[in-house]
């Protein structure tokens, strides 16, 4: 059974027909076939090409056979996008593979020492994991008081005089970084946040992976307090980035990972609007998760902590997230307040105000952005209210209008001409719908993100689903099979 990484863990000799996995099998409406084909497609996105399930294999699953990891890991997150809320491993009637504390869960030290190597060692893992095709099997994603209480810690303060791995003034060594090394360090950092946009998350991640293990190497030498601050900043903004790109290419738990380590990164940086950064894209995780309410508390937590200290265009992009979460919530009232605040602060922006490279891409266009899908969030949430869709529909033609303009970020252009298409869905005009989406095949194809791709998927199948007579419709979802086969994915 080796062979495709599907066989028992132990040796039962009597096996029970697993109940659990049976019944969110049954709720999901797939066949048997569909979902072997989805975890193989999945297992390809994970590199894990020795992966080749039937459905025999799925029926012995179902029978209460064990599957080896990765398994357990792909079906968790294949049924957790299916339901929308997180399908935990042991809620399938799974065994989740051991895991050790330094790479497992999210309730870790705050302590700088401890941070640089958990960090170290979760790139390395990473690194190596990627090479042999298990990447991310080790992880559980983390929800509720389980993810939200550790993260409250971020606001204790770090004691006076701390800043990276602790060692006696007696016995510190002059730092081996130049000025103009670490600028360097932080301008190619600025330069993959660029490649992202540009690119998708799956084309640099490894690259991004690699430096921040660098990092955390210089980080285990001795420097004076200043280059240490700057060093957890690079750290974190890597951690970060490392976190959202495998978000992008639809690896949940290592992203979570990633932001858990970036927050602690930040923190030992001394720097609070980047961790608020870094908490706005956990809570948009979160959102894509089915997990409003898990999103609003991080956001608020967010907020508190860059009170004082972030910008306004900081403070806009946290209000249009809350925004976000309180649409998957159905809170109208509060939606339009987040988002009116969101406006207000936008353009309180000083023009030439000094800004972090982070914060940069929360343009005109993101903003529009945002508020449209709280919108259109919240018109699905309201049983597909025309109402909401209405207020949807300028702000998203906007997005796509600002976004169309902007070479830099073809990855949030693609996904507003999606936005866009499923306004038109929730509007009932099918032809619209397979205008916008049709505009969005060749940037899915162009850009390394499983995002675009099943969301451009799911919006075509809705619309095939529901409008299946339109010839436009019809010609949208042959294209999308020649264009962008599910092989291809990711």
């Amino acid at each position: 059974m080796g062979g495709n990484g599907g066989g028992t863990g132990g040796t039962d000799a009597v096996k029970r027909p697993n109940g659990q996995l049976g019944s969110w099998f049954m709720r999901s409406g797939w066949s048997k076939g569909e979902l072997a084909r989805q975890v193989n497609r999945r297992a390809r996105q994970m590199g894990a090409h020795h992966i080749s399930t039937d459905t025999s294999r799925v029926r012995r699953w179902l029978d209460g056979e064990q599957p080896r990891e990765p398994i357990p890991r792909i079906l968790s997150e294949l049924f957790s996008e299916r339901f929308g809320c997180v399908v935990g491993i042991e809620e399938l009637g799974l065994r989740p593979a051991r895991q050790s504390p330094s790479v497992s869960g999210v309730d870790l030290p705050w302590a700088g020492s401890q941070t640089v190597s958990l960090i170290s060692e979760f790139s390395r893992s990473d690194l190596m994991l990627a090479r042999r095709g298990f990447l991310g099997t080790s992880l559980a994603l983390a929800a509720g008081p389980s993810l939200i209480e550790p993260m409250q810690r971020w606001l204790v303060p770090v004691p006076a005089g701390r800043g990276g791995p602790e060692e006696p003034d007696r016995v510190r060594r002059h730092t081996r970084l130049s000025k103009p090394e670490l600028d360097l360090l932080e301008s190619t950092t600025a330069m993959f946040r660029q490649w992202d946009a540009q690119c998708g998350g799956g084309l640099r991640r490894k690259a991004v992976v690699g430096q921040l293990h660098e990092v955390t190497d210089l980080l285990q030498e001795s420097h004076p307090p200043e280059v240490s601050r700057r060093l957890f900043k690079v750290a974190a903004e890597l951690a970060q980035l490392a976190g959202w790109m495998s978000y992008d290419i639809g690896l949940q738990p290592t992203a979570q990972k990633y932001f858990v380590l970036a927050l602690h990164a930040s923190k030992e940086a001394g720097d609070r609007p980047l961790g608020s950064y870094i908490l706005s894209s956990m809570s948009r995780q979160m959102i894509h998760l089915g997990r409003p309410d898990d999103a609003l508390e991080l956001i608020h937590l967010a907020q508190y902590g860059g009170r004082e200290t972030a910008t306004a265009r900081t403070q806009a992009m946290l209000y249009a997230m809350e925004a976000r979460a309180y649409a998957g919530m159905g809170q109208p009232s509060k939606v339009k307040r987040a988002v009116r605040i969101a406006e207000d602060t936008f353009s309180d922006i000083a023009p030439g105000e000094p800004e972090p490279d982070w914060i940069r891409f929360f343009s005109e266009a993101e903003l529009n952005a945002e508020n449209a899908h709280s919108y259109r969030d919240l018109a699905y949430v309201a049983g597909r209210s025309p109402t909401y869709a209405s207020l949807a529909e300028p702000v998203m033609e906007r997005a796509v209008e600002l976004f169309g303009k902007d070479p830099e970020h073809q990855r949030s252009y693609a996904l507003n001409l999606i936005g866009m298409a499923t306004v038109r869905l929730l509007q009932k005009e099918p032809e619209a719908c397979a205008e916008m989406a049709q505009k969005a095949i060749p940037f899915a194809r162009q850009v390394r993100s499983e995002r675009v791709n099943t969301r451009l998927r799911k919006t075509v199948d809705t619309a095939a689903r529901e409008f299946g007579g339109v010839a436009e419709v019809g010609r949208l979802t042959d294209e999308l099979a020649r264009q962008l086969p599910e092989t291809a994915a990711g």
